[in-house]
């Protein structure tokens, strides 16, 4: 891997800790699928990432569960296009959204109690409601 992956501006994570390796890609392709290895697969190993934070790579971790290998490392495959740089390059950015979204820091729910006036405004609403179907069955008083 030759270049950096540069996340956001405070954070590039190193060119050591990404490799990737092309393979055959599946799918429709003609005779082009049995020659060119074009599908890439990216792994990153972002447990020795010194300059991210161990609550985000715990964040990582769970949202790339499904995308971990034996060793923890991040698993990212593309074939979306027949061209092998294309799908690096794509790959690449799927691990920088993922990372990004990793660096989100999630707003604690701060529980909170409905007020009186929202009680009251509830009930009067169902109250409403059930009068008007009352009326509907013919139980109301009107003619």
């Amino acid at each position: 891997m030759s270049d950096p992956l540069v996340v956001n501006d405070a954070l590039t994570a190193p060119a050591a800790l990404l490799s990737w390796s092309a393979v055959r890609a599946s799918g429709p392709g003609g005779q082009n699928v049995n020659k060119v290895a074009s599908k890439v697969e990216l792994r990153f190993d972002f447990g020795a990432w010194p300059e991210l934070a161990d609550d985000a790579k715990a964040r990582l971790r769970v949202l790339a569960r499904g995308r971990l290998d034996a060793e923890g490392r991040l698993f990212i495959v593309s074939q979306l296009t027949r061209d092998q740089l294309r799908n690096l390059d794509d790959a690449r950015e799927k691990l920088r959204a993922l990372i990004l979204r990793a660096l989100e820091v999630p707003v604690q729910r701060r529980p909170t109690r409905p007020t009186r006036a929202s009680k009251a405004r509830r009930l009067d609403e169902k109250r409403r409601t059930g009068e008007k179907k009352h009326v509907r069955r013919g139980g109301g008083d009107h003619e």
